[in-house]
Protein backbone atom coordinates (compact mmCIF):
# COMPACT_ATOMS: atom_id res chain seq x y z
CA UNK A 1 0.00 0.00 0.00
CA UNK A 2 1.24 3.61 -1.16
CA UNK A 3 0.14 6.33 1.73
CA UNK A 4 0.60 10.01 1.50
CA UNK A 5 0.30 12.47 4.16
CA UNK A 6 -0.35 15.56 3.17
CA UNK A 7 1.47 18.62 5.56
CA UNK A 8 4.63 19.05 7.25
CA UNK A 9 4.02 19.63 11.04
CA UNK A 10 4.90 17.98 13.85
CA UNK A 11 1.39 15.94 13.82
CA UNK A 12 2.30 15.21 10.46
CA UNK A 13 5.42 13.65 11.66
CA UNK A 14 3.33 11.63 13.98
CA UNK A 15 1.31 10.59 11.62
CA UNK A 16 3.70 9.39 9.45
CA UNK A 17 5.50 7.93 12.14
CA UNK A 18 2.18 5.81 12.80
CA UNK A 19 1.48 4.97 9.53
CA UNK A 20 5.25 3.42 8.85
CA UNK A 21 4.86 1.23 12.15
CA UNK A 22 1.80 -0.23 10.51
CA UNK A 23 1.97 -3.44 9.04
CA UNK A 24 -0.09 -3.00 5.81
CA UNK A 25 1.45 0.51 5.00
CA UNK A 26 4.55 -0.95 2.59
CA UNK A 27 5.28 2.91 0.98
CA UNK A 28 4.92 6.07 2.96
CA UNK A 29 4.96 9.28 0.94
CA UNK A 30 4.87 12.85 2.31
CA UNK A 31 4.00 16.27 0.55
CA UNK A 32 5.80 19.04 1.26
CA UNK A 33 6.93 17.16 4.09
CA UNK A 34 10.21 18.27 6.33
CA UNK A 35 14.01 17.26 6.48
CA UNK A 36 13.11 15.12 9.46
CA UNK A 37 9.79 13.66 7.58
CA UNK A 38 11.66 12.71 4.83
CA UNK A 39 13.87 10.67 6.30
CA UNK A 40 11.49 8.12 6.62
CA UNK A 41 8.77 8.92 4.37
CA UNK A 42 9.26 9.28 0.40
CA UNK A 43 9.27 12.77 -1.41
CA UNK A 44 6.54 12.86 -3.97
CA UNK A 45 7.84 13.89 -7.37
CA UNK A 46 6.60 16.68 -10.02
CA UNK A 47 5.65 20.07 -9.96
CA UNK A 48 3.18 20.97 -7.84
CA UNK A 49 2.15 24.09 -6.90
CA UNK A 50 -1.49 23.44 -6.10
CA UNK A 51 -4.05 20.74 -5.33
CA UNK A 52 -4.43 20.09 -9.01
CA UNK A 53 -1.00 19.39 -9.18
CA UNK A 54 -0.60 17.05 -6.16
CA UNK A 55 -3.49 15.16 -6.89
CA UNK A 56 -2.10 14.25 -10.56
CA UNK A 57 1.60 13.62 -8.57
CA UNK A 58 -0.16 11.00 -6.29
CA UNK A 59 -2.08 9.55 -9.44
CA UNK A 60 1.45 9.20 -11.33
CA UNK A 61 3.16 7.85 -8.36
CA UNK A 62 -0.15 5.10 -7.57
CA UNK A 63 -0.75 6.39 -4.41
CA UNK A 64 -3.32 4.32 -2.79
CA UNK A 65 -4.83 6.74 0.17
CA UNK A 66 -4.54 9.92 0.87
CA UNK A 67 -4.41 10.80 4.63
CA UNK A 68 -5.28 14.74 4.91
CA UNK A 69 -3.04 16.09 7.62
CA UNK A 70 -3.10 20.14 7.19
CA UNK A 71 -6.16 21.94 7.59
CA UNK A 72 -5.26 24.06 5.03
CA UNK A 73 -5.54 22.07 2.11
CA UNK A 74 -8.70 20.03 3.30
CA UNK A 75 -10.46 23.71 3.25
CA UNK A 76 -8.48 23.77 -0.24
CA UNK A 77 -10.84 20.96 -1.59
CA UNK A 78 -7.90 17.96 -1.32
CA UNK A 79 -10.46 15.36 -0.52
CA UNK A 80 -12.40 16.26 -3.13
CA UNK A 81 -9.77 16.35 -6.13
CA UNK A 82 -8.22 13.05 -5.16
CA UNK A 83 -11.45 11.43 -4.62
CA UNK A 84 -12.40 12.23 -8.18
CA UNK A 85 -9.39 10.65 -8.95
CA UNK A 86 -9.96 7.57 -7.52
CA UNK A 87 -7.95 7.68 -4.31
CA UNK A 88 -9.85 7.07 -1.21
CA UNK A 89 -9.04 9.93 1.27
CA UNK A 90 -9.48 10.27 4.89
CA UNK A 91 -10.24 14.02 5.82
CA UNK A 92 -13.32 15.61 4.74
CA UNK A 93 -14.57 17.44 1.50
CA UNK A 94 -14.18 20.46 0.80
CA UNK A 95 -18.03 21.82 1.99
CA UNK A 96 -18.07 19.32 5.30
CA UNK A 97 -14.46 20.90 6.14
CA UNK A 98 -15.92 24.55 6.98
CA UNK A 99 -16.68 22.96 10.48
CA UNK A 100 -13.16 24.41 10.77
CA UNK A 101 -12.65 26.47 8.35
CA UNK A 102 -15.19 29.08 8.93
CA UNK A 103 -16.48 29.21 13.00
CA UNK A 104 -19.57 30.87 11.77
CA UNK A 105 -20.63 27.94 10.03
CA UNK A 106 -19.72 25.43 12.94
CA UNK A 107 -21.87 27.66 15.09
CA UNK A 108 -25.12 27.46 13.15
CA UNK A 109 -24.24 23.83 12.87
CA UNK A 110 -24.02 23.74 16.64
CA UNK A 111 -27.09 25.69 17.37
CA UNK A 112 -29.26 23.67 14.76
CA UNK A 113 -28.17 19.92 16.08
CA UNK A 114 -28.69 21.29 19.68
CA UNK A 115 -24.92 21.03 20.76
CA UNK A 116 -23.91 22.78 24.20
CA UNK A 117 -22.08 25.61 23.38
CA UNK A 118 -21.73 29.09 24.43
CA UNK A 119 -23.68 32.26 23.27
CA UNK A 120 -22.82 34.19 20.20
CA UNK A 121 -22.57 37.24 17.72
CA UNK A 122 -21.26 37.97 14.67
CA UNK A 123 -19.53 41.44 12.50
CA UNK A 124 -18.07 42.02 9.12
CA UNK A 125 -16.16 45.09 10.46
CA UNK A 126 -14.44 46.87 13.28
CA UNK A 127 -17.20 49.44 14.71
CA UNK A 128 -19.81 46.38 14.39
CA UNK A 129 -18.03 44.10 16.34
CA UNK A 130 -17.20 46.49 19.32
CA UNK A 131 -20.30 47.18 19.54
CA UNK A 132 -21.79 43.89 19.74
CA UNK A 133 -19.10 43.43 22.84
CA UNK A 134 -21.81 43.72 25.62
CA UNK A 135 -19.27 42.63 28.98
CA UNK A 136 -15.61 41.45 29.73
CA UNK A 137 -14.04 38.87 29.54
CA UNK A 138 -15.38 38.03 26.13
CA UNK A 139 -13.80 35.62 23.28
CA UNK A 140 -12.95 37.12 20.05
CA UNK A 141 -12.80 34.72 17.32
CA UNK A 142 -11.74 35.19 13.51
CA UNK A 143 -14.25 33.41 11.38
CA UNK A 144 -11.31 31.32 9.26
CA UNK A 145 -8.70 29.81 9.35
CA UNK A 146 -5.71 31.37 11.65
CA UNK A 147 -3.10 28.29 12.30
CA UNK A 148 -4.65 28.14 15.98
CA UNK A 149 -3.78 31.76 16.32
CA UNK A 150 -7.40 33.30 15.62
CA UNK A 151 -8.84 33.63 18.90
CA UNK A 152 -8.54 36.13 21.82
CA UNK A 153 -9.81 35.86 25.18
CA UNK A 154 -10.11 39.66 25.71
CA UNK A 155 -10.82 40.94 29.56
CA UNK A 156 -10.66 44.45 28.78
CA UNK A 157 -11.27 46.87 26.15
CA UNK A 158 -8.07 47.44 25.23
CA UNK A 159 -7.28 43.78 24.45
CA UNK A 160 -10.47 43.86 22.62
CA UNK A 161 -9.83 47.08 20.65
CA UNK A 162 -5.99 45.51 19.95
CA UNK A 163 -7.23 42.35 18.53
CA UNK A 164 -10.03 43.98 16.30
CA UNK A 165 -7.38 45.82 14.88
CA UNK A 166 -5.30 43.36 14.02
CA UNK A 167 -8.11 41.31 12.78
CA UNK A 168 -9.71 44.51 10.36
CA UNK A 169 -6.69 47.12 10.34
CA UNK A 170 -3.59 44.87 9.60
CA UNK A 171 -5.55 42.27 8.21
CA UNK A 172 -3.58 39.78 10.18
CA UNK A 173 -5.64 37.08 8.95
CA UNK A 174 -7.11 37.98 5.68
CA UNK A 175 -10.36 38.72 5.11
CA UNK A 176 -13.32 37.64 7.19
CA UNK A 177 -15.74 38.11 9.82
CA UNK A 178 -15.22 38.07 13.29
CA UNK A 179 -17.11 35.83 15.98
CA UNK A 180 -17.60 37.63 19.74
CA UNK A 181 -18.69 34.17 21.82
CA UNK A 182 -19.42 34.17 25.25
CA UNK A 183 -16.68 33.42 27.73
CA UNK A 184 -16.42 30.33 29.10
CA UNK A 185 -14.72 28.81 32.59
CA UNK A 186 -13.44 25.53 33.34
CA UNK A 187 -10.76 23.06 32.02
CA UNK A 188 -10.71 22.15 28.37
CA UNK A 189 -10.57 18.78 26.86
CA UNK A 190 -10.49 17.64 23.61
CA UNK A 191 -12.15 14.54 22.74
CA UNK A 192 -10.79 13.24 18.86
CA UNK A 193 -13.74 11.09 17.18
CA UNK A 194 -12.98 9.08 14.07
CA UNK A 195 -16.17 10.00 11.13
CA UNK A 196 -17.42 8.31 8.29
CA UNK A 197 -20.47 8.26 6.88
CA UNK A 198 -22.11 8.59 10.01
CA UNK A 199 -20.47 5.97 12.12
CA UNK A 200 -17.74 7.09 14.60
CA UNK A 201 -15.13 5.94 16.88
CA UNK A 202 -13.86 8.08 19.88
CA UNK A 203 -10.07 8.01 20.43
CA UNK A 204 -8.40 8.83 23.90
CA UNK A 205 -8.90 12.08 25.15
CA UNK A 206 -6.47 14.73 25.75
CA UNK A 207 -5.65 18.49 26.82
CA UNK A 208 -3.72 21.20 25.15
CA UNK A 209 -1.78 23.73 27.30
CA UNK A 210 -2.61 27.00 24.63
CA UNK A 211 -0.48 29.28 26.87
CA UNK A 212 3.32 30.26 26.73
CA UNK A 213 3.90 30.00 30.49
CA UNK A 214 3.50 27.81 33.32
CA UNK A 215 -0.06 28.70 34.86
CA UNK A 216 -1.64 29.07 31.93
CA UNK A 217 -0.21 32.52 31.59
CA UNK A 218 1.03 33.97 29.14
CA UNK A 219 -0.06 34.49 25.27
CA UNK A 220 -1.72 32.22 23.40
CA UNK A 221 -0.01 29.58 21.26
CA UNK A 222 -0.53 27.06 18.66
CA UNK A 223 -0.10 24.67 22.06
CA UNK A 224 2.96 24.03 24.13
CA UNK A 225 2.17 20.60 25.04
CA UNK A 226 -0.58 17.98 25.42
CA UNK A 227 -1.65 15.06 27.73
CA UNK A 228 -3.52 12.30 26.67
CA UNK A 229 -4.67 9.22 28.91
CA UNK A 230 -8.02 7.17 28.43
CA UNK A 231 -7.86 7.94 32.47
CA UNK A 232 -7.85 11.77 31.55
CA UNK A 233 -11.31 11.97 32.59
CA UNK A 234 -13.82 9.66 33.67
CA UNK A 235 -15.84 7.42 32.00
CA UNK A 236 -19.21 8.86 33.35
CA UNK A 237 -17.89 12.12 31.92
CA UNK A 238 -16.71 10.37 28.41
CA UNK A 239 -19.82 9.14 27.97
CA UNK A 240 -21.99 12.23 28.53
CA UNK A 241 -19.31 14.03 25.65
CA UNK A 242 -20.74 11.35 23.64
CA UNK A 243 -24.13 11.66 24.42
CA UNK A 244 -24.19 15.43 24.45
CA UNK A 245 -21.77 16.12 21.59
CA UNK A 246 -19.94 13.25 19.35
CA UNK A 247 -23.13 11.73 18.79
CA UNK A 248 -24.97 14.73 17.76
CA UNK A 249 -22.35 15.84 15.81
CA UNK A 250 -22.12 12.45 13.36
CA UNK A 251 -25.98 12.77 13.44
CA UNK A 252 -26.37 16.19 12.34
CA UNK A 253 -23.50 15.36 9.36
CA UNK A 254 -25.61 12.85 8.46
CA UNK A 255 -28.88 14.99 8.89
CA UNK A 256 -27.25 18.02 6.49
CA UNK A 257 -26.24 15.11 4.05
CA UNK A 258 -22.37 16.44 4.39
CA UNK A 259 -19.92 14.05 3.72
CA UNK A 260 -17.61 13.57 6.23
CA UNK A 261 -14.71 11.05 6.28
CA UNK A 262 -12.11 11.98 8.66
CA UNK A 263 -11.56 12.95 11.89
CA UNK A 264 -13.56 15.36 13.62
CA UNK A 265 -12.21 17.11 16.66
CA UNK A 266 -14.05 18.25 19.59
CA UNK A 267 -12.86 21.18 21.84
CA UNK A 268 -14.68 21.23 24.75
CA UNK A 269 -15.00 23.31 27.78
CA UNK A 270 -16.10 21.29 31.16
CA UNK A 271 -18.03 24.29 32.73
CA UNK A 272 -20.12 23.96 36.04
CA UNK A 273 -22.78 23.53 33.73
CA UNK A 274 -21.51 20.39 32.15
CA UNK A 275 -19.25 20.44 28.86
CA UNK A 276 -19.56 22.78 26.34
CA UNK A 277 -18.05 22.73 22.46
CA UNK A 278 -15.51 25.47 21.66
CA UNK A 279 -15.21 24.50 18.36
CA UNK A 280 -14.42 22.05 15.89
CA UNK A 281 -11.33 20.46 13.95
CA UNK A 282 -11.60 18.84 10.87
CA UNK A 283 -8.25 17.03 11.23
CA UNK A 284 -6.40 15.76 14.47
CA UNK A 285 -5.00 18.32 16.88
CA UNK A 286 -1.77 19.59 16.81
CA UNK A 287 0.09 18.58 19.53
CA UNK A 288 -2.60 16.39 20.75
CA UNK A 289 -1.95 14.31 17.70
CA UNK A 290 1.79 13.92 18.87
CA UNK A 291 0.52 12.71 22.67
CA UNK A 292 -2.26 10.48 21.34
CA UNK A 293 -0.86 9.12 18.64
CA UNK A 294 1.83 6.72 19.91
CA UNK A 295 -1.10 5.05 22.04
CA UNK A 296 -2.66 3.67 19.06
CA UNK A 297 -1.82 -0.25 18.79
CA UNK A 298 -3.15 -2.53 15.59
CA UNK A 299 -2.67 -1.47 12.04
CA UNK A 300 -3.27 2.26 11.35
CA UNK A 301 -2.94 2.14 8.22
CA UNK A 302 -5.40 -0.46 7.29
CA UNK A 303 -7.74 1.42 9.26
CA UNK A 304 -7.72 4.73 7.40
CA UNK A 305 -7.74 2.93 4.75
CA UNK A 306 -10.92 1.17 5.31
CA UNK A 307 -12.31 4.17 7.21
CA UNK A 308 -11.75 6.42 3.69
CA UNK A 309 -13.79 3.77 1.79
CA UNK A 310 -16.57 4.29 4.10
CA UNK A 311 -15.83 1.50 6.43
CA UNK A 312 -15.07 2.10 9.99
CA UNK A 313 -13.34 -1.22 11.17
CA UNK A 314 -12.89 -0.09 14.70
CA UNK A 315 -11.45 -4.02 15.57
CA UNK A 316 -8.32 -3.18 13.65
CA UNK A 317 -6.87 -0.70 16.50
CA UNK A 318 -6.83 -0.29 20.08
CA UNK A 319 -5.59 1.89 22.36
CA UNK A 320 -2.75 2.09 25.14
CA UNK A 321 -4.33 2.25 29.09
CA UNK A 322 -1.16 4.65 30.17
CA UNK A 323 -0.27 7.73 29.62
CA UNK A 324 0.98 10.10 26.80
CA UNK A 325 3.15 13.65 27.73
CA UNK A 326 3.74 15.92 24.72
CA UNK A 327 6.44 18.30 25.39
CA UNK A 328 6.97 21.02 22.97
CA UNK A 329 10.28 23.05 22.85
CA UNK A 330 9.99 26.77 21.12
CA UNK A 331 11.88 29.05 19.45
CA UNK A 332 13.09 32.42 20.59
CA UNK A 333 10.26 35.56 20.26
CA UNK A 334 7.73 33.08 19.72
CA UNK A 335 4.48 33.39 19.62
CA UNK A 336 5.05 36.93 18.76
CA UNK A 337 7.44 36.16 16.54
CA UNK A 338 9.74 33.07 15.89
CA UNK A 339 13.83 32.48 14.75
CA UNK A 340 15.46 29.91 12.48
CA UNK A 341 18.66 28.90 12.16
CA UNK A 342 19.29 28.28 15.78
CA UNK A 343 21.82 24.36 16.17
CA UNK A 344 19.56 21.87 17.89
CA UNK A 345 22.09 20.08 20.18
CA UNK A 346 21.44 17.01 22.05
CA UNK A 347 18.65 14.80 19.77
CA UNK A 348 21.04 12.20 19.64
CA UNK A 349 21.19 11.35 23.16
CA UNK A 350 17.32 11.35 24.15
CA UNK A 351 16.23 7.71 24.85
CA UNK A 352 12.75 6.17 26.04
CA UNK A 353 10.88 8.83 24.19
CA UNK A 354 9.32 9.77 20.65
CA UNK A 355 10.91 13.73 19.27
CA UNK A 356 8.85 14.39 16.55
CA UNK A 357 9.55 17.69 14.64
CA UNK A 358 7.84 20.62 13.74
CA UNK A 359 9.56 23.48 13.31
CA UNK A 360 13.38 22.10 11.81
CA UNK A 361 15.26 22.36 8.86
CA UNK A 362 19.02 20.62 8.33
CA UNK A 363 21.79 23.18 7.77
CA UNK A 364 24.70 23.21 4.89
CA UNK A 365 26.68 21.29 7.68
CA UNK A 366 23.60 18.46 8.24
CA UNK A 367 22.89 19.47 11.41
CA UNK A 368 19.36 20.61 12.61
CA UNK A 369 18.16 23.77 13.31
CA UNK A 370 15.45 26.44 14.19
CA UNK A 371 13.31 26.62 11.63
CA UNK A 372 9.35 27.84 13.27
CA UNK A 373 7.82 29.06 16.39
CA UNK A 374 6.95 25.35 17.91
CA UNK A 375 10.27 23.21 16.83
CA UNK A 376 10.07 20.20 18.26
CA UNK A 377 7.73 18.12 20.42
CA UNK A 378 9.31 15.17 22.63
CA UNK A 379 6.74 12.97 24.13
CA UNK A 380 6.95 10.42 26.94
CA UNK A 381 4.70 7.55 27.73
CA UNK A 382 3.81 5.78 31.28
CA UNK A 383 1.79 3.40 32.82
CA UNK A 384 1.16 6.57 35.39
CA UNK A 385 1.17 10.29 34.81
CA UNK A 386 3.73 10.56 36.95
CA UNK A 387 5.98 8.28 34.98
CA UNK A 388 5.47 9.59 31.68
CA UNK A 389 6.15 13.32 33.32
CA UNK A 390 9.68 12.08 34.80
CA UNK A 391 10.22 10.21 31.43
CA UNK A 392 9.52 13.31 29.25
CA UNK A 393 11.03 15.90 31.41
CA UNK A 394 14.21 14.56 31.73
CA UNK A 395 14.59 13.22 28.03
CA UNK A 396 13.75 16.61 27.30
CA UNK A 397 16.44 18.57 29.11
CA UNK A 398 18.64 16.94 27.06
CA UNK A 399 17.89 18.71 23.88
CA UNK A 400 19.06 22.75 23.86
CA UNK A 401 18.97 25.48 21.39
CA UNK A 402 18.95 29.18 21.99
CA UNK A 403 16.15 30.66 23.03
CA UNK A 404 14.47 27.36 24.07
CA UNK A 405 10.90 27.79 25.40
CA UNK A 406 9.32 25.16 27.28
CA UNK A 407 6.67 24.86 30.39
CA UNK A 408 7.68 22.93 32.93
CA UNK A 409 4.15 22.42 34.20
CA UNK A 410 2.55 20.44 30.81
CA UNK A 411 0.54 17.06 32.93
CA UNK A 412 1.14 18.69 36.18
CA UNK A 413 -2.20 20.99 35.94
CA UNK A 414 -4.48 17.95 36.20
CA UNK A 415 -8.09 17.81 36.67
Amino acid sequence: MKVIVVGKGGREHAIVTALVESDSASEVFCYPGSDAILEMAKSLSGEINDVESLVKSMVDEGIDLCVGGEESWLAMGLADKARQAGIPTWGPVQFSSQLEASKEFAKEFMVRHNIPTGGYDSAEDYESAKSAITSYPTVLKFDGLAAGKGVAICFNESEAESFLDEVFIQKRFGDGRILIEEYLEGPEVSVIAAVADGEYQIFTPARDYKRLSDGDKGLNTGGMGAVASRSLISGELLDQIEDEVIRPSVEGLTKDNMDFRGFLYAGLMLTPDGPKLLEYNCRFGDPEAQAVLPLIKGDFAAYLMSAAKGNLMDGLIDFDKGWSICLVLASAGYPSSSRSGDVINGLDLVDGVRVYHAGTEKNNDGQYVTNGGRVLAVVGHGETRETALECSYTESEKISFDGNQRRSDIGRLHF
